[in-house]
């Protein structure tokens, strides 16, 4: 009887341990979709007769919660919570300045001069990443942002 329950204490353990294991990966692997074109309605549910909470420009980036057919629930960086249908996303990379200020480098560090500022909530495309610095580019402006500065 000693031996069974030894047993089935190990085999618990293992299990527990997998299944942190799957959810740490899953953490870890988040989708992150971004907005394909200006005016996207973010919706209360998933389909277009529910309302519409919000409109998206386009680069948003957000992140998916959950998926209904061909309807995606997303949360953007303020954990707002939404629906939004499939075909108006895409894996294009864009982050948002989630601080009031920060600045834009020349290279990935503080070492490097700075060629200009961000602002909360301007969209930038994401277009490299080295280490903690990523690198970004908007129409008047393209260098590297620490990634404190962006979401996500």
């Amino acid at each position: 009887m000693k031996n069974r329950t030894l047993k089935q204490s190990v085999r618990v353990g293992v299990l527990a341990a997998a299944l942190i294991s799957a959810s740490t990966f899953s953490a870890l692997a988040a989708e992150f979709v971004s907005v394909v074109k200006d005016g996207v309605n973010l919706r209360s549910g998933p389909e277009t007769k529910y309302e519409v909470l919000f409109q998206l420009p386009k680069g948003y980036p957000l992140k998916v919660v959950a998926r209904k057919g061909k309807w995606i629930k997303v949360s953007d960086y303020e954990n707002d919570k939404g629906w939004i249908y499939s075909n108006l996303v895409s894996k294009t990379r864009y982050v948002i300045v989630k601080v009031k200020d920060g600045n834009v480098r020349s290279g990935p560090g503080t070492k490097y001069d700075k060629v200009g500022k961000v602002v909360r909530d301007v969209i930038l495309k994401r277009i490299d990443r080295k280490g903690d610095w990523i690198k970004v580019s908007h129409p008047q402006l393209t260098g590297w942002v620490h990634k404190q500065l962006i979401w996500p």
